[in-house]
C-alpha cells in the first residue's frame, strides 16, 4: 500500500509538470521500473488523474492529431503548391473529425464540441 500511495503521488507530480499520460508511464518503466502502474494500482494513469481532477480536456490521442493538423497547416501556409500535404491534412482531419465523433458518443467530450480549423492552434497552445 505504501508503494502505491507512493506512485499515485508521483504521478500527481508529473502531471502537474505538463505531462501527459503515456509520458508519465514511460518516465515510471524506465526511471522507477514499474512496467504497468494497473498491475500496481489496479487503475490506469489516466483514471487516477481523472479522479484528482488532474486530466486534461482534450484526449491524448484527439490532441496529437490536431497538433499534427495545425502543423501541416502552418507548413501549407508557406508552401502553398505542396500537393502531398494538403492530402495528408484532408486525412488527418477526417481522423480528428472520426475520433471527435466516437467521444462524443462516449461522453468524454461535450456534444457541442466541434473541431474548427481556424481556433485548432488555440486548443493546442
Amino acid at each position: 500500500k505504501a508503494v502505491v500511495s507512493t506512485q499515485s503521488t508521483g504521478i500527481y507530480k508529473l502531471s502537474k509538470k505538463g505531462l501527459t499520460p503515456s509520458q508519465i508511464g514511460v518516465i515510471l518503466r524506465d526511471s522507477h521500473g514499474v512496467n504497468q502502474i494497473k498491475h500496481l494500482t489496479g487503475t490506469k494513469i489516466l483514471r487516477i488523474l481523472r479522479a484528482k481532477g488532474l486530466a486534461s480536456k482534450i484526449p491524448e490521442d484527439l490532441y496529437h492529431l490536431i497538433k499534427k493538423a495545425v502543423a501541416i497547416r502552418k507548413h501549407l501556409e508557406k508552401n502553398r503548391q505542396d500537393k502531398d500535404s494538403k492530402y495528408r491534412l484532408i486525412l488527418i482531419e477526417s481522423r480528428v473529425h472520426k475520433l471527435a465523433r466516437y467521444y462524443k458518443t462516449k461522453s468524454v467530450l461535450p456534444p457541442n464540441w466541434k473541431y474548427e480549423s481556424a481556433t485548432a492552434s488555440a486548443l493546442v497552445a
